[in-house]
C-alpha cells in the first residue's frame, strides 16, 4: 500500500508538473482569464514563411502579427524558423514552439495588458545540423515568404559556395534555398517574397544585391539568374517595437503565477507595433496578414516611416539621454515623471524636431507619432536606462540629429534652444574626467559614469583643452559640416554648458523654457 501511494503521488506529481510547462499538450488544461490561446485548427496550417532568426524582436513583431492573421482566419500559414547558431532547439521543442508575448503599457494614455499564447511558430530547425530539412521546405509550394533579422552583420557579402552543409553566411543560406527550389519547382509562378528586417537602410536591397553577387560568384545558370531576378521580390522593411524579452527572475514567476504554467520563452513587448513594408500589390497579395493590424503597412515608398523614427523616437531619444542622465535620472520612464524633462521632450518634438524632418511629412504626422512616442517613453513596463541611450552618442549625434539642425536653419534661420541645450548636455556627458586601463569615465557633480563612445579618446585629448566646447563644435573635421556657417548657434550651446556647469541641468533648462516664453 505504501508503495501504491508513493506511485500514485509520483505520477501525480509528475502530470502536475507536465502541466505547468506551455505545450499544446497543455492548452486545455490552462485558464487563466487574462490570455488569449490558439485553436485547435491553427496547428493544422501549413509553413508559408520560412524566418532565418528565433530573436525575441521577429517573435514579437513579424510573428505576432502573422499569429493575429491566423487567429482570425485571414494569412492560414505558420512559421519555419532557421536557426543559425547553435544546435539545440530543445527551448522551442519541449513547448511546441508556443510562447507568451505579454503586452505591457500605454495606448493613447490608457493601461495596455494583454496576454497571447502565440502559435505562428510550426517548428525550430538548426541550420548547423539539420540543413536538409530547411532545404526540404523550400521545395514547398506552400511557402511564400523569407523573412530575416540575423542583426545588422548577417547582411554581409561572404565569397562562398553554396553547396555546403549549410552555407556560413545569411545570404548564401537564402541563394542555397533558392536556388533548390527553383531546382526543384522550375520557374513557373515559384517566387518567394523575402523581407529583410534587419537596423539597415535598404536593407532588402542590399540583400539582394549580394545574393546576385554570390549567384553569379557561384557561376549559376542564366535562366536561374532570371528567375531570382525576376519572380522573387527582394523587399526593404522597418521594424518598430520595443521587446525586451524574457523579465527578471522576479517578474517571470509573478507573470507564471498569474498565468498559471511555466513558459521558458516568455516576452514582453510594448503596446506600439509598426511593420513598414516597402512592396507592390504582388506583395500586398501575398502578405494578407496585413489586412488584420494596422501595424502593418505596405506602400511603394516607406521611406517616411524610417524619417518618423530616427529623428522623432531615436533623436528625442538622443538630444534628451545626456540631460535626463546629468539630472541624475536612470530610466526613460522615470524621466516623463519629472515635469521638466517632460515639457522639453514636448517642445523638443513640437517646435523643433517635427518641422525640421528632412523628409516631406505633414504636422499631422508628426503629431501623431509624437503622441505615440511619449506613450512609449512613459511605459512603466519598460526599463530603459538612459546610459545605455548613451552609447555611441556621437555617431548618433551625427546620424540623427545633425541633418535636423541643418534642415532646421534652412527653413528658420535662427538658433533651435532645445536642440542646442541637447548638444551642450552631449559635450557635458562627454568630457572625460579620467581614463584606467582602457575605459574612459566621466563626472558630472557628485555622478561617475562610464563613457562607451568609439570618439571617446578624441573628447579625452579636447576635455584637456582651455576652450573644450568651441574647439568641439568648430572641428569641422570631427561633424564634416561648419557648425559656425549656423547663426548663434556654438554660441547657444556654450552659453547653456556653462549653465549646466553652474547652475545644475535641470535649472538650466528652466531657464531656455522660461527665455521661451517670456520671448512669446
Amino acid at each position: 500500500m505504501l508503495l501504491r501511494a508513493s506511485l500514485s503521488e509520483y505520477n501525480f506529481e509528475k502530470q502536475y508538473t507536465k502541466a505547468m510547462i506551455l505545450s499544446k499538450e497543455n492548452l486545455d488544461s490552462i485558464r487563466s482569464e487574462n490570455l488569449i490561446k490558439p485553436s485547435a485548427a491553427i496547428f493544422e496550417l501549413p509553413i508559408k514563411v520560412l524566418q532565418f532568426g528565433t530573436g525575441v524582436l521577429l517573435r514579437g513583431l513579424p510573428d505576432y502579427f502573422i499569429d493575429k492573421a491566423n487567429r482570425e482566419g485571414v494569412f492560414n500559414g505558420r512559421i519555419a524558423v532557421v536557426k543559425s547558431t547553435g544546435n539545440n532547439t530543445a527551448e522551442f521543442d519541449e513547448q511546441d514552439s508556443l510562447y507568451t508575448l505579454c503586452i505591457r503599457g500605454l495606448e493613447n494614455g490608457q493601461p495596455v495588458s494583454k496576454n497571447i499564447i502565440s502559435s505562428a511558430i510550426s517548428q525550430v530547425i538548426a541550420a548547423n545540423n539539420n540543413w536538409e530539412s530547411v532545404l526540404k521546405l523550400a521545395q514547398s509550394e506552400d511557402l511564400k515568404v523569407i523573412v530575416s533579422n540575423t542583426t545588422e552583420v548577417g547582411i554581409q557579402l561572404l565569397s562562398e559556395k553554396i553547396d555546403q552543409n549549410p552555407p556560413s553566411s545569411f545570404p548564401a543560406k537564402v541563394l542555397a534555398v533558392l536556388y533548390h527550389r527553383y531546382q526543384k519547382l522550375g520557374a513557373k509562378n515559384t517566387g518567394l517574397i523575402i523581407i529583410a528586417t534587419e537596423l539597415i537602410p535598404d536593407n532588402g536591397k542590399k540583400l539582394a544585391s549580394i545574393v546576385l553577387e554570390l549567384a553569379n560568384y557561384n557561376k549559376l545558370d542564366q535562366q536561374f539568374i532570371a528567375w531570382l531576378t525576376n519572380q522573387n521580390t527582394f523587399c526593404n522593411s522597418l521594424v518598430d517595437r520595443i521587446v525586451p524579452g524574457k523579465p527578471d527572475a522576479d517578474n517571470l514567476k509573478k507573470l507564471e503565477d498569474e498565468l498559471g504554467y511555466k513558459d521558458n520563452l516568455l516576452s514582453m513587448a510594448e503596446p506600439y507595433s509598426l511593420w513598414a513594408i516597402e512592396g507592390n500589390d504582388k506583395v500586398r497579395d501575398v502578405l494578407s496578414f496585413a489586412k488584420v493590424d494596422k501595424g502593418v503597412i505596405i506602400a511603394d515608398d516607406i521611406e517616411v516611416y524610417r524619417e518618423l523614427k530616427v529623428r522623432l523616437l531615436n533623436g528625442t531619444h538622443t538630444l534628451s539621454s545626456g540631460i535626463a542622465f546629468l539630472a541624475g535620472i536612470d530610466t526613460v520612464k522615470n524621466a516623463m515623471t519629472n515635469e521638466t524633462i517632460k515639457s522639453y521632450i514636448d517642445d523638443l518634438m513640437a517646435q523643433e524636431i517635427g518641422p525640421a524632418i528632412p523628409y516631406q511629412v505633414t504636422e499631422q504626422q508628426t503629431t501623431l507619432f509624437a503622441n505615440t512616442v511619449k506613450d512609449r517613453f512613459a511605459n512603466p513596463a519598460i526599463e530603459h536606462l538612459w546610459l545605455n541611450i548613451t552609447f555611441q552618442y556621437s555617431m548618433k549625434m551625427k546620424i540623427r540629429i545633425l541633418p535636423l539642425l541643418l534642415n532646421h536653419y534652412k527653413k528658420i534661420n535662427s538658433v533651435p534652444e532645445n536642440i542646442a541645450f541637447g548638444f551642450a548636455a552631449y559635450l557635458r556627458f562627454l568630457k572625460v574626467d579620467k581614463k584606467e586601463g582602457d575605459k574612459y569615465f566621466g563626472k558630472y557633480k557628485d555622478i561617475n559614469y562610464i563613457i562607451t563612445d568609439d570618439e571617446v579618446a578624441y573628447f579625452q585629448k579636447q576635455s584637456q583643452t582651455a576652450d573644450y566646447v568651441t574647439n568641439v563644435l568648430e572641428d569641422v573635421d570631427f561633424w564634416k559640416v561648419d557648425l559656425n556657417l549656423l547663426p548663434g548657434f556654438i554660441d547657444s550651446v556654450k552659453h547653456n554648458f556653462d549653465a549646466i556647469e553652474s547652475q545644475g541641468v535641470l535649472i538650466a533648462l528652466k531657464q531656455i523654457a522660461s527665455t521661451k516664453i517670456n520671448i512669446a
